[in-house]
């Protein structure tokens, strides 16, 4: 999976790390951010967390492999 996080649309609202806790988390300054092997991560709600987001900074895509 592809995981990208426009921080440029982030408001830090944090729906996507109470969605999908063990991908996404937030910074310091409260922005969303991938935790360490977040991308290798198979988590039912990753596309969740990304329809999750009320201002739609996550986007989710297949790797092609």
């Amino acid at each position: 999976m592809h995981i990208d996080i426009d921080l440029d649309v982030c408001i830090g609202a944090g729906q996507c790390a109470l969605t999908a806790s063990d991908v996404f988390t937030q910074d310091d300054d409260g922005y969303s951010t991938l935790l360490p092997g977040a991308k290798d991560s198979g988590s039912p709600l990753l596309r969740e967390a990304a329809r999750a987001c009320p201002v739609g900074a996550i986007s989710v895509s297949e790797t092609v492999g």
